[in-house]
């Protein structure tokens, strides 16, 4: 064997019907984007949690930088049960799965392609993340009474990740859909995260209206 064809390649990168979908610059772009913009939120909730346990113990009391006012008041949030909801603060599940991100983000970006289970299994982890933002968003403006802004910031960021991801995998059609839709995803995808992102912000609005306007 040449030294030419001894080049490293996976075992079945010439199977019949083997494919895999890499991805323009833009949207890898968009996940590292959106992956570190989650790391960060959920390493500052990190830390700020752990001075608040730190004050606890010593008989004291810590104030987060964000809690700004009865409604922005991420201590409120931090301190509350479904800060925890798997029995851990929620911001451990987030330096690990917005960490994953930037790093499908990174591949994307040296040239890697993806097989269509891992694609799938990427938007199912997407569709979670935004299904669990979304209750973490209702817990908040409705049994909490209170905003985090760097939840808030996470939040964005998983929308923006979700629908981008699923769009990925229509237009390139991992995930089955009529043409028209596939069409719309093309020129449009930027369309869903704003109108989804816009509807929250409107809630968010209504719900302290006249906190806003006071």
């Amino acid at each position: 064997m040449t030294s030419a064809a001894a080049k490293d390649v996976s075992p079945d990168e010439d199977a019949p019907g083997v494919r895999r979908v890499g991805a323009g610059r833009a949207f890898a772009w968009l996940l590292v984007v959106t992956g570190a913009a989650g790391v960060l939120a959920a390493w500052v909730i990190t830390i700020d949690k752990f001075k608040i346990l730190e004050a606890k113990i010593a008989g004291t009391t810590f104030t987060p930088g964000c809690s700004l006012n009865p409604v922005v008041s991420c201590g409120s949030v931090m301190e509350s049960d479904q800060a925890a909801a798997f029995g851990f603060p929620n911001p451990m599940l987030g330096l690990v799965t917005y960490g994953i991100v930037v790093c499908v983000g990174m591949s994307l970006l040296a040239g890697a392609g993806f097989r269509r289970w891992y694609w799938l299994t990427f938007n199912a982890g997407t569709l979670f993340g935004v299904g669990f933002c979304t209750w973490l968003m209702q817990q908040s403006l409705y049994e909490i009474n209170a905003l985090c802004l760097w939840c808030c910031l996470a939040w964005v960021a998983t929308i923006f990740m979700f629908w981008y991801v699923t769009s990925h995998n229509v237009r390139n059609g991992l995930l089955p859909a009529p043409a028209w839709l596939r069409g719309f995803l093309d020129e449009f995808t930027w369309v869903l995260p704003v109108l989804h992102t816009g509807v929250i912000g409107m809630l968010i609005l209504t719900r302290w209206w006249d906190f806003w306007t006071s």
